[in-house]
């Protein structure tokens, strides 16, 4: 995909006119406050009537008080990509919120990802698509990507092999950019402990009392 957008290039609409939106680890994603189901419907089938005119298929989610929208184009391989196509559309999906009174809520945007330490990616992974996602075929570079997103990504983080039981596992939360300080800040006062900022906004390391870590991401500092 030639139009395919970096981080710094994303981030720069979001400031200049998604305000709305922000990048999480892959796709584009607001989150809007409706009162009901009435005025979730009716909201998801105005941004339907705009995005099949455009052919595209943004994913929707409808819960109780909410609607999130998320998009990305996927390429040949099955990566998922933010294009200057998402960016135009989701200018359009604003637009449809402002006309329906919505109110979009950064804040409580979220994309959690797994890391698993892996010294042959080759070889656990099609295990692993094919437990999570039922086939072996949907392993994407170095990661497992669901195509109907019903869990969470899975990456793996090359290793040399060791001996010694370590965590192997690890979960990547990502955030709003804005909502990254405080959530860590939450997350220290509530027993946790800072393992490592120094590639913070990127990505900033916890770990709980009994030394599980975890990673609190943003797509910011990053290309």
């Amino acid at each position: 995909m030639d139009d395919k957008l970096g981080n710094p290039e994303i981030l720069s609409a979001v400031a200049d006119r998604l305000g709305d939106w922000r990048k999480l680890a892959q796709p584009l994603v607001a989150r809007y406050r409706v009162s009901g189901l009435a005025e979730a419907t009716a909201f998801a089938a105005a941004v339907a009537e705009v995005a099949e005119a455009t052919g595209r298929e943004p994913d929707m989610r409808l819960g109780a008080g909410f609607v999130e929208v998320a998009l990305c184009t996927v390429d040949g391989d099955g990566g998922r990509w933010v294009t200057a196509a998402d960016l135009h559309l989701a200018h359009s999906i604003s637009g449809i919120a402002r006309k329906h009174g919505l109110r979009a809520t950064p804040s409580d945007l979220t994309q959690l990802e797994l890391g698993l330490d892996a010294t042959d990616f080759e070889l656990v992974g099609p295990f692993w698509s094919a437990l999570l996602t039922g086939s072996p075929d949907h392993v994407v570079r170095d990661d497992v990507m669901d195509p109907d997103q019903r869990v969470p990504n899975v990456w793996f983080q090359r290793t040399d092999a060791h001996e010694t039981p370590r965590q192997r596992w690890h979960p990547d939360l990502w955030l709003a950019p804005e909502e990254a300080a405080p959530r860590i800040e939450a997350a220290l006062a509530a027993g946790g402990v800072l393992v490592d900022d120094s590639c913070a906004p990127s990505f900033t390391v916890l770990a709980d009392p009994e030394g599980n870590r975890v990673c609190v991401c943003t797509a910011q500092g990053r290309d």
